[in-house]
């Protein structure tokens, strides 16, 4: 559960600070109304970092417990 969490709050943080470096460094406004791929990037990132997050924790999880022996 904390992988999943914390998968898709990175997910979230890292569409986030990409928006904002287009916009203060790039001097560039993204705008997903005119750009339909970039919608999907920006919806879909975060839940796909979530499940990666979650996966990873159960790895990680079933190493410590020592259940891939």
């Amino acid at each position: 559960m904390v992988g999943f969490l914390v998968g898709g709050a990175g997910g979230f943080v890292a569409t986030e600070a990409f928006a904002a470096f287009c916009h203060f460094v790039l001097g560039v406004t993204l705008d997903v109304e005119d750009t339909p791929a970039l919608l999907v990037v920006f919806a879909g990132l975060p839940p796909l970092l979530a499940v990666v997050g979650a996966i990873l924790g159960v790895r990680i999880a079933a190493r410590e417990s020592g259940g891939d022996r």
